[in-house]
């Protein structure tokens, strides 16, 4: 298998697992491809391309699950979110591609690592903690394409469980991606990146769809974070050697 072969292997590889997640667990699919996506593709059009998969994943996996949006709550993370995306989108544009992939290396890393600990705090309750989230959720998912950890931090905070937490989650995922994408644009990629991707998004959400009445939560959301956490780590150590 040639070079050309073996990444459109793992990109399409990429993708299908990323979906899958995030059918399942309502978030995910940037953390999982965000960094191999910025690898492959550059920080530029990796993140618009996340922006613009995850986005589509979540409005496909809402459509069964709308009636439990807790549309309350869920108001003022968006109104945040939409507040703070072109000052992400702004960052983003500004920043050499070595200190950007350090930036969201360490964005991506943090925010694992934050969700991992189970972090509490009383910034993240009520409708504070609701534009507070959303707030850095925006300014993440537009300059690094992760802005899914601190709505969690904020669903944890809220006790919310999983049933509350998905279709909530995918909410937020189409609302702070459109946001992004009327920021960023949308990826300017060649048709064998898109031959790739947009079959391997179908085959994803189907399986997905699939397993989830199959899977346990806990599993997936523990594989989530090791692969969010070991794609982190690469990318913040490719920013610090091409800045060395």
């Amino acid at each position: 298998m040639d070079g050309a072969g073996a990444a459109a292997l793992l990109l399409g590889g990429v993708v299908v697992l990323a979906a899958s997640v995030q059918w399942i667990t309502g978030m995910g699919f940037a953390l999982i491809a965000v960094p191999v996506f910025v690898l492959m593709l550059g920080p530029a059009q990796g993140v618009v391309l996340a922006n613009c998969a995850a986005g589509v994943i979540s409005l496909a996996g809402l459509a069964a699950g709308w009636r439990h949006v807790r549309i309350g709550a869920m108001v003022p993370l968006v109104i945040a979110a939409a507040c703070t995306v072109p000052a992400g989108s702004w960052a983003a544009t500004r920043l050499s591609e070595p200190v950007l992939l350090v930036g969201i290396g360490s964005l991506v890393t943090l925010a694992v690592a934050l969700v991992l600990a189970g972090a509490r705090a009383s910034a993240l309750t009520g409708t504070r903690g609701a534009i507070t989230a959303g707030a850095v959720g925006g300014f993440m998912n537009s300059a690094a394409g992760v802005g899914g950890p601190p709505y969690s931090l904020y669903a944890f905070n809220a006790g919310w469980s999983i049933h509350e937490f998905v279709p909530n989650a995918q909410f937020y995922g189409i609302a702070v991606n459109v946001f992004s994408v009327a920021a960023n644009g949308v990826p300017r990629l060649g048709g064998p990146v898109w031959a790739v991707t947009a079959p391997a998004m179908v085959v994803g959400a189907l399986s997905g769809r699939a397993l989830a009445p199959r899977v346990r939560e806990r599993a997936v959301r523990r594989l989530v974070f090791a692969l969010a956490l070991v794609g982190g780590l690469s990318v913040l150590v490719k920013g610090l050697w091409a800045m060395a």
